[in-house]
Protein backbone atom coordinates (compact mmCIF):
# COMPACT_ATOMS: atom_id res chain seq x y z
CA UNK A 1 0.00 0.00 0.00
CA UNK A 2 1.63 3.25 -1.18
CA UNK A 3 1.51 6.56 0.61
CA UNK A 4 1.18 9.85 -1.17
CA UNK A 5 4.35 11.93 -1.25
CA UNK A 6 4.08 15.17 0.74
CA UNK A 7 3.47 18.34 -1.21
CA UNK A 8 6.69 20.32 -1.57
CA UNK A 9 7.19 24.06 -1.73
CA UNK A 10 8.20 23.77 -5.38
CA UNK A 11 5.25 21.53 -6.17
CA UNK A 12 2.80 23.93 -4.57
CA UNK A 13 4.33 26.84 -6.46
CA UNK A 14 3.88 25.01 -9.77
CA UNK A 15 0.31 24.12 -8.89
CA UNK A 16 -0.53 27.72 -7.99
CA UNK A 17 1.17 29.04 -11.12
CA UNK A 18 -0.82 26.61 -13.28
CA UNK A 19 -4.03 27.84 -11.68
CA UNK A 20 -3.12 31.45 -12.44
CA UNK A 21 -2.00 30.63 -15.97
CA UNK A 22 -5.26 28.86 -16.76
CA UNK A 23 -7.09 32.04 -15.74
CA UNK A 24 -4.97 34.13 -18.11
CA UNK A 25 -3.06 36.01 -15.39
CA UNK A 26 0.12 37.62 -16.71
CA UNK A 27 3.32 36.40 -15.06
CA UNK A 28 1.74 33.42 -13.28
CA UNK A 29 4.99 32.00 -11.89
CA UNK A 30 6.03 35.42 -10.61
CA UNK A 31 2.69 35.95 -8.88
CA UNK A 32 2.67 32.42 -7.47
CA UNK A 33 6.15 32.94 -6.06
CA UNK A 34 5.28 36.26 -4.45
CA UNK A 35 2.09 34.95 -2.89
CA UNK A 36 3.65 31.70 -1.69
CA UNK A 37 6.62 33.59 -0.29
CA UNK A 38 4.26 35.89 1.58
CA UNK A 39 2.31 32.94 3.00
CA UNK A 40 5.50 31.21 4.13
CA UNK A 41 7.33 34.36 5.21
CA UNK A 42 10.10 33.35 2.82
CA UNK A 43 12.20 35.27 0.32
CA UNK A 44 12.45 34.36 -3.36
CA UNK A 45 15.89 32.89 -2.69
CA UNK A 46 14.54 30.77 0.16
CA UNK A 47 11.74 29.43 -2.04
CA UNK A 48 14.30 28.29 -4.60
CA UNK A 49 16.69 26.85 -2.05
CA UNK A 50 13.96 24.93 -0.22
CA UNK A 51 11.86 23.91 -3.22
CA UNK A 52 12.06 20.21 -2.31
CA UNK A 53 11.03 20.70 1.32
CA UNK A 54 7.50 19.69 2.34
CA UNK A 55 5.09 22.55 2.88
CA UNK A 56 2.94 22.65 5.99
CA UNK A 57 -0.85 22.60 5.76
CA UNK A 58 -1.62 26.03 7.25
CA UNK A 59 0.71 28.14 5.06
CA UNK A 60 -0.29 26.06 2.04
CA UNK A 61 -3.95 26.89 2.69
CA UNK A 62 -3.02 30.54 3.16
CA UNK A 63 -1.22 30.57 -0.19
CA UNK A 64 -4.20 28.97 -1.92
CA UNK A 65 -6.51 31.58 -0.38
CA UNK A 66 -4.26 34.36 -1.64
CA UNK A 67 -4.31 32.90 -5.14
CA UNK A 68 -8.10 32.72 -5.01
CA UNK A 69 -8.14 36.45 -4.22
CA UNK A 70 -5.71 37.11 -7.06
CA UNK A 71 -8.05 35.25 -9.40
CA UNK A 72 -10.87 37.54 -8.26
CA UNK A 73 -8.91 40.58 -9.46
CA UNK A 74 -7.00 41.71 -6.37
CA UNK A 75 -3.44 42.76 -7.33
CA UNK A 76 -0.53 40.90 -5.79
CA UNK A 77 0.76 44.12 -4.24
CA UNK A 78 -2.51 44.55 -2.33
CA UNK A 79 -2.37 40.96 -1.11
CA UNK A 80 1.20 41.16 0.17
CA UNK A 81 0.85 44.78 1.31
CA UNK A 82 3.84 46.22 -0.48
CA UNK A 83 5.30 47.03 -3.89
CA UNK A 84 8.80 47.60 -5.23
CA UNK A 85 9.52 50.95 -6.89
CA UNK A 86 12.93 52.32 -7.84
CA UNK A 87 14.47 49.25 -6.14
CA UNK A 88 12.84 50.30 -2.85
CA UNK A 89 10.01 48.53 -1.02
CA UNK A 90 6.88 50.55 -0.28
CA UNK A 91 4.07 49.64 2.10
CA UNK A 92 0.54 50.24 0.82
CA UNK A 93 -2.74 51.27 2.37
CA UNK A 94 -6.30 51.65 1.13
CA UNK A 95 -5.61 55.36 0.59
CA UNK A 96 -2.64 54.85 -1.75
CA UNK A 97 -2.21 53.82 -5.34
CA UNK A 98 -0.02 50.83 -6.08
CA UNK A 99 3.20 52.42 -7.43
CA UNK A 100 3.66 51.47 -11.08
CA UNK A 101 6.81 51.08 -13.18
CA UNK A 102 5.50 53.80 -15.54
CA UNK A 103 5.82 56.32 -12.72
CA UNK A 104 9.56 55.71 -12.50
CA UNK A 105 9.63 57.81 -15.68
CA UNK A 106 8.73 60.83 -13.53
CA UNK A 107 11.74 60.16 -11.29
CA UNK A 108 13.99 59.78 -14.33
CA UNK A 109 12.72 63.02 -15.86
CA UNK A 110 13.18 64.93 -12.61
CA UNK A 111 16.72 63.66 -12.06
CA UNK A 112 17.63 64.61 -15.63
CA UNK A 113 16.90 68.24 -14.72
CA UNK A 114 19.26 68.31 -11.73
CA UNK A 115 22.73 69.62 -12.53
CA UNK A 116 24.21 68.89 -9.10
CA UNK A 117 22.74 65.95 -7.20
CA UNK A 118 24.53 66.99 -4.02
CA UNK A 119 22.87 70.43 -3.97
CA UNK A 120 20.53 71.41 -1.09
CA UNK A 121 17.40 71.34 -3.23
CA UNK A 122 13.83 71.74 -1.98
CA UNK A 123 11.51 69.15 -3.51
CA UNK A 124 7.69 69.07 -3.37
CA UNK A 125 5.58 66.02 -4.25
CA UNK A 126 1.90 66.86 -4.70
CA UNK A 127 -0.47 63.93 -4.12
CA UNK A 128 2.38 61.91 -2.63
CA UNK A 129 0.30 58.77 -1.90
CA UNK A 130 2.72 56.07 -0.76
CA UNK A 131 5.60 58.54 -0.98
CA UNK A 132 7.26 56.51 -3.73
CA UNK A 133 8.30 59.40 -5.99
CA UNK A 134 9.50 61.56 -3.11
CA UNK A 135 11.47 58.76 -1.45
CA UNK A 136 13.13 57.78 -4.74
CA UNK A 137 14.17 61.37 -5.39
CA UNK A 138 15.54 61.90 -1.89
CA UNK A 139 17.57 58.69 -2.13
CA UNK A 140 19.13 60.00 -5.36
CA UNK A 141 19.52 63.59 -4.09
CA UNK A 142 21.27 63.26 -0.72
CA UNK A 143 21.41 67.01 -0.14
CA UNK A 144 17.73 67.61 -0.80
CA UNK A 145 14.83 68.18 1.58
CA UNK A 146 11.38 67.02 0.49
CA UNK A 147 7.77 67.82 1.30
CA UNK A 148 4.93 65.47 0.43
CA UNK A 149 1.30 66.58 0.35
CA UNK A 150 -1.77 64.37 0.28
CA UNK A 151 -5.40 65.07 1.07
CA UNK A 152 -5.85 61.64 2.72
CA UNK A 153 -4.57 61.26 6.28
CA UNK A 154 -4.13 57.53 5.71
CA UNK A 155 -1.92 58.14 2.69
CA UNK A 156 0.13 60.70 4.63
CA UNK A 157 0.76 58.16 7.41
CA UNK A 158 1.80 55.54 4.87
CA UNK A 159 4.12 57.99 3.13
CA UNK A 160 5.80 58.89 6.43
CA UNK A 161 6.37 55.21 7.17
CA UNK A 162 7.80 54.63 3.71
CA UNK A 163 10.14 57.60 3.91
CA UNK A 164 11.46 56.10 7.14
CA UNK A 165 11.87 52.69 5.48
CA UNK A 166 13.88 54.35 2.71
CA UNK A 167 16.11 56.04 5.28
CA UNK A 168 15.21 59.59 4.26
CA UNK A 169 12.65 60.59 6.91
CA UNK A 170 15.14 63.03 8.43
CA UNK A 171 15.06 65.04 5.21
CA UNK A 172 11.32 64.97 4.60
CA UNK A 173 7.95 65.90 5.98
CA UNK A 174 4.46 64.94 4.87
CA UNK A 175 1.47 67.21 5.36
CA UNK A 176 -2.25 66.71 4.83
CA UNK A 177 -3.79 69.22 2.47
CA UNK A 178 -5.58 69.83 -0.80
CA UNK A 179 -2.70 70.24 -3.24
CA UNK A 180 -0.48 73.18 -2.31
CA UNK A 181 -2.90 75.89 -1.23
CA UNK A 182 -1.39 76.40 2.23
CA UNK A 183 2.27 75.93 1.31
CA UNK A 184 4.80 78.72 0.86
CA UNK A 185 6.93 78.80 -2.27
CA UNK A 186 10.66 78.38 -2.66
CA UNK A 187 10.81 74.91 -4.23
CA UNK A 188 13.44 73.98 -6.79
CA UNK A 189 11.51 70.96 -8.01
CA UNK A 190 7.81 70.09 -7.92
CA UNK A 191 6.62 66.65 -9.02
CA UNK A 192 3.20 65.04 -9.20
CA UNK A 193 1.37 61.96 -10.38
CA UNK A 194 -2.13 63.47 -10.21
CA UNK A 195 -5.48 61.81 -10.91
CA UNK A 196 -5.79 61.92 -14.69
CA UNK A 197 -8.38 59.37 -15.78
CA UNK A 198 -11.49 61.03 -17.30
CA UNK A 199 -14.47 60.23 -15.07
CA UNK A 200 -16.34 58.44 -17.85
CA UNK A 201 -13.39 56.06 -18.38
CA UNK A 202 -13.16 54.83 -14.77
CA UNK A 203 -15.69 52.05 -15.34
CA UNK A 204 -13.57 50.63 -18.16
CA UNK A 205 -10.36 50.33 -16.15
CA UNK A 206 -8.91 46.93 -15.34
CA UNK A 207 -10.56 45.42 -12.27
CA UNK A 208 -7.18 45.40 -10.47
CA UNK A 209 -7.18 49.20 -10.68
CA UNK A 210 -10.88 50.11 -10.66
CA UNK A 211 -11.83 48.01 -7.65
CA UNK A 212 -8.63 48.27 -5.63
CA UNK A 213 -7.07 51.73 -6.06
CA UNK A 214 -8.71 54.74 -4.35
CA UNK A 215 -11.08 56.53 -6.72
CA UNK A 216 -9.84 59.93 -5.57
CA UNK A 217 -6.37 59.04 -6.85
CA UNK A 218 -7.72 58.04 -10.28
CA UNK A 219 -10.57 60.36 -11.24
CA UNK A 220 -9.32 63.46 -13.04
CA UNK A 221 -12.74 64.95 -13.71
CA UNK A 222 -14.73 65.14 -16.96
CA UNK A 223 -11.68 65.58 -19.23
CA UNK A 224 -9.03 64.13 -16.91
CA UNK A 225 -7.37 67.53 -16.53
CA UNK A 226 -8.91 68.96 -13.34
CA UNK A 227 -5.91 68.23 -11.12
CA UNK A 228 -3.45 69.52 -13.72
CA UNK A 229 -5.30 72.83 -13.77
CA UNK A 230 -5.04 73.17 -9.99
CA UNK A 231 -1.38 72.20 -9.82
CA UNK A 232 -0.28 74.32 -12.76
CA UNK A 233 -2.18 77.33 -11.44
CA UNK A 234 -0.05 77.16 -8.27
CA UNK A 235 3.24 76.14 -9.89
CA UNK A 236 4.53 79.63 -10.62
CA UNK A 237 4.06 80.59 -6.97
CA UNK A 238 5.62 77.41 -5.64
CA UNK A 239 8.74 77.34 -7.81
CA UNK A 240 11.82 79.50 -7.55
CA UNK A 241 12.89 81.23 -10.75
CA UNK A 242 14.49 78.52 -12.86
CA UNK A 243 12.72 75.80 -10.87
CA UNK A 244 11.16 72.78 -12.54
CA UNK A 245 7.79 71.02 -12.57
CA UNK A 246 7.47 67.37 -13.65
CA UNK A 247 4.03 65.85 -14.20
CA UNK A 248 2.99 62.30 -14.96
CA UNK A 249 0.67 62.12 -17.97
CA UNK A 250 -2.17 59.88 -18.97
CA UNK A 251 -2.33 58.51 -22.50
CA UNK A 252 -2.73 61.26 -25.08
CA UNK A 253 -2.60 64.15 -22.60
CA UNK A 254 0.73 65.74 -23.52
CA UNK A 255 -0.64 68.46 -25.82
CA UNK A 256 -3.42 69.51 -23.45
CA UNK A 257 -1.13 69.67 -20.41
CA UNK A 258 1.51 71.57 -22.37
CA UNK A 259 -1.13 74.13 -23.33
CA UNK A 260 -2.08 74.55 -19.66
CA UNK A 261 1.57 75.02 -18.70
CA UNK A 262 2.19 77.67 -21.32
CA UNK A 263 -1.02 79.42 -20.33
CA UNK A 264 0.42 79.96 -16.84
CA UNK A 265 3.72 81.29 -18.19
CA UNK A 266 5.74 78.10 -17.75
CA UNK A 267 8.20 76.91 -20.37
CA UNK A 268 7.70 73.32 -21.50
CA UNK A 269 10.95 71.42 -21.97
CA UNK A 270 10.88 69.39 -25.14
CA UNK A 271 8.70 66.36 -25.74
CA UNK A 272 7.53 64.30 -22.79
CA UNK A 273 9.74 61.45 -21.64
CA UNK A 274 8.28 58.10 -22.68
CA UNK A 275 7.82 55.06 -20.47
CA UNK A 276 9.00 51.57 -21.42
CA UNK A 277 5.82 51.11 -23.46
CA UNK A 278 6.62 54.13 -25.61
CA UNK A 279 3.84 56.25 -24.08
CA UNK A 280 4.53 59.94 -23.36
CA UNK A 281 4.51 59.74 -19.57
CA UNK A 282 6.42 62.61 -17.91
CA UNK A 283 6.27 66.22 -19.04
CA UNK A 284 8.73 68.76 -17.64
CA UNK A 285 8.41 72.53 -17.45
CA UNK A 286 10.46 75.42 -16.12
CA UNK A 287 9.55 78.63 -14.39
CA UNK A 288 11.43 81.44 -16.20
Amino acid sequence: MSTQAPLTIGGLRRMLADRLAQAGIDGPDRDAGLLLGHALGASAAALRANANDPVETVPAAHAEALVAQRLSGVPVARLVGEKEFWSLSFALSEDTLVPRPDTETVVEAALALVADRQAPLRVLDLGTGSGAILAALLVELPGAFGVGVDRAEGAARTARDNLARAGVAGRACVVVGDWAGALPGGFDLVVSNPPYIPSIDIVGLAIEVRDNDPLAALDGGPDGLDSYREIIREAGRLLVSGGHLVLELGIGQEADVATLLRGEGLETLGPARCDLGGIARALSARRP
